[in-house]
């Protein structure tokens, strides 16, 4: 815009000030002179930070450089920060970790392929607390046993995997999540 206001003073032979005046441009903005220095150095020291403490983010940076002696805003550390892409990634809830963890999970490909076991657990009207151990079939979801019992140990369990196994067959895998111990 300054070349502008300089080919206007010279075609028409006006002064800066009436040059500036006849395309409506600020006469500060005209003479201004920027004392902005490059700050190649300073990201080149974020960056060297950031490359050996991975955790850190602009706040942490920022402290490490004003202990090293470089007098910087905080804006202009996190402006740095992010022109140079080096934003930490919010960590994941582990809800989702577990998620993509079950995605990776092999499918069944034919009836007692895989299997998937478990415990329902309920509690009786008058106080009893009553075990399920299910047994379900993950490609065909027929359930070969649904055993109820009060009080189920593991050599319940073997003996209810030893009968539907002898009367369907056994499977390739047994899949078990969360199984608590019996009483």
């Amino acid at each position: 815009m300054r070349e502008i206001v300089t080919e206007t003073c010279v075609v028409w032979g006006v002064s800066i000030r009436k040059g500036c005046v006849a395309i409506c441009f600020d006469m500060s903005t005209y003479h201004f002179k920027s004392r902005w220095t490059g700050q190649a150095a300073v990201e080149r020291r974020i960056k060297e930070i950031a490359e050996t403490r991975v955790r850190y983010g602009y706040r942490n940076v920022h402290v490490l450089l004003r202990c090293e002696g470089w007098m910087i805003n905080m804006k202009k550390t996190r402006r740095i920060y992010n022109e140079l892409d080096l934003q930490l990634c919010n960590k994941h809830p582990k809800r989702r970790v577990k998620a993509k963890l079950r995605e990776d999970r092999q499918e069944a490909v034919g009836p007692n392929d895989i299997w998937a076991m478990g415990f329902v657990h309920d509690e009786l009207s008058l106080g009893k607390k009553l075990r399920t151990l299910t047994v379900v079939d993950t490609h065909s979801r027929l359930c070969p046993a649904a055993d109820p019992r009060f009080r189920y140990r593991g050599e319940d369990g073997v003996q209810t995997l030893e009968r539907v196994c002898g009367r369907i067959g056994y499977p390739r895998t047994i899949r078990v999540d969360n199984v608590l111990c019996a009483e």
